[in-house]
């Protein structure tokens, strides 16, 4: 009788470890799909922001259209200094941060009134009603 009960057992946990196996499999493949889709979708929003990497880039239109001004630098005082846009009085519509660091930025020069910041790696569509006047690492 316990040869029975053990083998019992033993059909049934093999069963179930069978069972789970392909569940796991497709548990996992579901999870690398989702993980590449999220990847695509920065990749393609990534493509749509014309920004070379190491660069913080700001557009005068939304989706990185319009007139874009980038800079290297890790900070600047005064972003009319050197982007026509500002220059011309024209809103910040869309950002993109291609640095290796999160990049807070101000509507007015010398780091003055703190409007928000963007993540390395991301960027995306503003507000759309101001400036940005200085931008530093956060």
């Amino acid at each position: 009788m316990n040869r029975v009960t053990a083998l019992a057992v033993t059909s049934i946990a093999m069963t179930l470890g069978l069972g789970a196996g392909p569940a796991a499999a497709g548990a996992a493949e579901n999870a690398a799909v989702k993980s590449t889709s999220a990847n695509a979708a920065v990749e393609s929003a990534r493509a749509s922001y014309s920004c070379s990497p190491g660069y913080f880039c700001i557009y005068s239109d939304w989706n990185g259209g319009g007139t874009r001004c980038q800079w290297s630098d890790k900070k600047r005082a005064n972003t009319a200094d050197d982007c026509s846009f500002i220059q011309r009085g024209q809103n910040v519509r869309s950002v993109w941060n291609a640095t290796g660091h999160r990049v807070q930025y101000y509507t007015q020069t010398n780091y003055n009134a703190r409007v928000g910041s963007t993540p390395a790696g991301s960027g995306g569509n503003l507000q759309g009603s101001y400036q940005i006047r200085s931008f530093k690492p956060q």
